[in-house]
């Protein structure tokens, strides 16, 4: 019986960490956005190089009138680029492979379309990582399936915890140059700021001292 117990423990921790490790890598959830009837709200993540990204959103009229409102839709790089850019859209989708590491963003606005003028709700359902992966269609063209399919599943994840370690790594590297660089130019500029002190004060000193012998008071 205790035999039976330290196997089943053996076998179940293995599991649980497979199940944890797929649930910290798969980044998927749902924002929902609140549009007024005027201005753009945007909602961004920084994302690291070579991530596939997949968002769907759908417009919700608050009011519930009919036709449903329309808004318009852009999604930029952290360099500025426009990777999505829709109009007139009640519904859509937008997806890509980041080139850039950085902040990307996703801004909406209502583009006129409002019949009822009141608040405009938006639900995003955004994806990154192996959670935008097509698992089913890997599936369906490797011919894989139960066990096989999450080991792949699992394979994934692992790949990307190591990619994000190396990314963190080096935005950690990244971030001491500029904190070694930044120091080194603030004690520099304190030596400079110190020497011009001294000169200032020397110069002083020199011209009172030229003062009094003038005014014949030393």
């Amino acid at each position: 019986m205790g035999v039976s117990s330290n196997m089943s423990s053996g076998v179940l921790v293995p599991v649980v960490l497979m199940v944890y490790i797929l649930l910290l890598v798969q980044e998927g959830y749902a924002i929902w956005l609140s549009l007024p009837g005027t201005g753009t709200k945007c909602v961004s993540e920084e994302i690291q190089n070579n991530v596939v990204v997949l968002a769907d959103y759908v417009v919700i009229s608050d009011n519930h009138v009919h036709p449903t409102p329309s808004v318009a839709t852009k999604v930029t790089s952290p360099y500025g680029n426009t990777l999505h850019h829709r109009e007139n859209a009640t519904h859509g989708q937008f997806a890509f492979t980041s080139n850039e590491a950085g902040q990307y963003l996703a801004c909406f606005w209502v583009d006129g379309h409002n019949p009822g003028g009141g608040d405009v709700s938006v639900n995003i359902d955004w994806k990154t990582g192996i959670a935008a992966k097509d698992w089913e269609s890997v599936a369906r063209k490797e011919k894989i399936e139960g066990v096989e399919l999450e080991l792949r599943k699992l394979e994934g994840a692992v790949e990307a915890i190591h990619d994000n370690l190396i990314y963190l790594k080096n935005r950690e590297a990244e971030m001491r140059t500029v904190s070694e660089l930044t120091n080194s130019r603030v004690a520099w500029f304190s030596i400079m700021s110190l020497g011009v002190c001294i000169v200032v004060s020397a110069a002083q000193l020199w011209h009172l001292k030229r003062f009094f012998h003038k005014k014949k008071l030393i």
